[in-house]
């Protein structure tokens, strides 16, 4: 099909500026599931749709400090968001990442000074979570109430919801979005997330799916590291720790290749090294990126070390290869020396031993920033893609 059938409508059948369009080309042309997202486009264009500037503490001469970003959204109040589903990183371009910025700044001034917001009031969520989550699903629910919305919420419900008799995910689907307005999903297959976004026919948010991608959490860590380091062109990121199973990672990745002179060195145990595919996204997209052994080098050119934790659970019975692959690469004090001073560590969290407690007390330890800047970007998900613009 030609491709000037998908590149101009979005979603809820807007119609999008040719810079914009590149949402849809990127993802569907640069990956093997083209005719998912040509079934997911079409689909969703036939369903009627329902900073404040802060700082952070200072030690010695170190400061890390939250950046004010001038205002430069595109897209007029009371539009439609152009995506029906966040199902993957590459459905964003930079314009959208920018818009939804903004939109979460607003949100962290409704959450600090206004704390009875009504603005999604009527409206209720769902939270199916196939797997463990803390961060994710507390701070979507939290999201949800803080905007005067509702929760319907099952944890772990492989084990505790009709999955555990059998169900298919797509019946699973199709009962839930009859009792709620929006789906957020944790599932521990890849590819989950597309299976139920092309069943439903309300907005569904991809929270994890196994090993491929987590794209709201890459959203929070490109919105961190612009807050954090004051700029998202030009920059330096070390992704260190489980690169093969990190879905974080990769969806990281992804958004990081939307600008420009950016350079990615990925430090990991040789069992668990980033797959070829997101190498070859990379290098598609003009990104440098480089493969090392050795952390505290790279930790002294770069802006961010982004660690990640040894994930046991992707190992199965594999328990020698984790064991291999622990303790290898871990932040400490001797990590922070060689940093430099306007540099940043994060981490998706939770974190294990791959970060050392002593590094907390640095300001250049943003992770705990990091989580707390995720319930700002699931706020401006929820509004978007409940309200729009």
């Amino acid at each position: 099909m030609p491709s000037s059938m998908f590149s101009m409508r979005a979603s809820h059948g807007t119609t999008l500026a040719p810079e914009q369009s590149t949402i849809f080309r990127d993802s569907m042309y640069n990956k093997p599931n083209f005719f998912y997202k040509h079934l997911l486009c079409f689909k969703r264009s036939c369903v009627s749709s329902n900073l404040a500037h802060s700082s952070v503490s200072q030690k010695d001469i170190i400061q890390c400090r939250a950046v004010e970003v001038a205002s430069n959204r595109t897209f007029l109040k009371g539009e439609k968001f152009q995506l029906h589903d966040v199902i993957e990183a590459q459905q964003f371009d930079r314009d959208i990442l920018s818009a939804i910025f903004e939109v979460a700044r607003e949100m962290e001034i409704i959450e600090k000074k206004s704390r009875g917001s009504q603005l999604l009031n009527g409206y209720l969520m769902a939270t199916l979570f196939y797997e463990p989550s803390t961060r994710t699903r507390l701070s979507f629910e939290s999201a949800m109430k803080r905007l005067g919305g509702e929760v319907l919420t099952t944890e772990n419900a492989r084990e505790f919801s009709s999955a555990a008799k059998g169900e298919t995910l797509e019946d699973t689907i199709r009962t839930v979005e009859g009792y709620t307005d929006i789906i957020v999903m944790r599932h521990f297959e890849s590819g989950a997330a597309r299976r139920a976004a092309m069943t439903a026919n309300i907005p569904i948010i991809n929270a994890g799916d196994g090993p491929g991608e987590h794209p709201t959490q890459a959203l929070l860590d490109v919105y961190t590291i612009e807050r954090e380091i004051g700029k998202l062109d030009g920059i330096k990121v070390g992704l260190v720790g489980d690169l093969a199973n990190g879905r974080t990672v990769r969806s990281l990745a992804y958004l990081l290749a939307k600008y420009n002179d950016v350079k990615v060195y990925f430090v990991s145990p040789e069992v668990v090294k980033m797959k070829e595919d997101i190498k070859e996204y990379l290098t598609s997209k003009g990104v440098e990126w480089e493969e090392s052994a050795d952390l505290k080098e790279v930790a002294s050119k770069c802006d961010v070390v982004y660690q990640t934790r040894i994930q046991k659970e992707r190992f199965g019975e594999r328990t020698d290869l984790y064991e291999e692959a622990c303790g290898k690469y871990i932040v400490d004090r001797e990590i922070l020396d060689v940093m430099q001073k306007h540099a940043v560590v994060m981490h998706p969290l939770p974190r294990l031993d791959e970060i050392t407690v002593d590094v907390d007390g640095d300001p250049r330890a943003a992770y705990f920033r990091q989580a707390k800047n995720g319930l700002y970007i699931r706020m401006a998900l929820l509004k978007l893609l409940l309200l729009g613009w």
